[in-house]
């Protein structure tokens, strides 16, 4: 497997994380009999599962974009420094941007979602 598919599975970890995070908080929060049942009351949150969920989102709009252009890449026999780099900096990018996110820090965290995008475009560019 190509470091670029590699970093993608990686990729595809982070988000069931981040699609966990702020499940267990709710189930935490509001109990097993509200997980269990159909939810048709809001969720009790907090600050932190609701950063979880905006890291979650974030997530998912940036795997919406890097998930194909290595699929693409992969298909096309594509793969090169500029390939390995993108996807690397998107991952890395990415697992920093979360733990930023969940932790609250501004800025930074911004500029850590930015080095995503900045992966995503190399692979794109790559593919050109």
């Amino acid at each position: 497997m190509t470091i670029e598919l590699t970093m993608l599975a990686y990729s595809v970890a982070l988000s069931f994380l981040l699609i966990m995070i702020p499940a267990a908080v709710n189930l935490h929060m509001n109990g097993p009999v509200w997980g269990a049942s159909n939810r048709e009351r809001d969720p009790r949150g907090n600050a932190f599962r609701d950063r979880a969920i905006r890291a979650r989102n974030n997530m998912f709009e940036a795997m919406a974009l890097f998930t194909p252009l290595v699929l693409i890449a992969a298909v096309a026999g594509i793969t090169n420094e500029t390939t390995v780099f993108g996807a690397q900096l998107f991952f890395y990018s990415l697992l920093a941007h979360t733990g930023l996110y969940l932790a609250g820090v501004t800025w930074i965290r911004t500029a850590a979602w930015l080095g995503g995008v900045i992966g995503t475009a190399m692979i794109f560019l790559a593919l050109l």
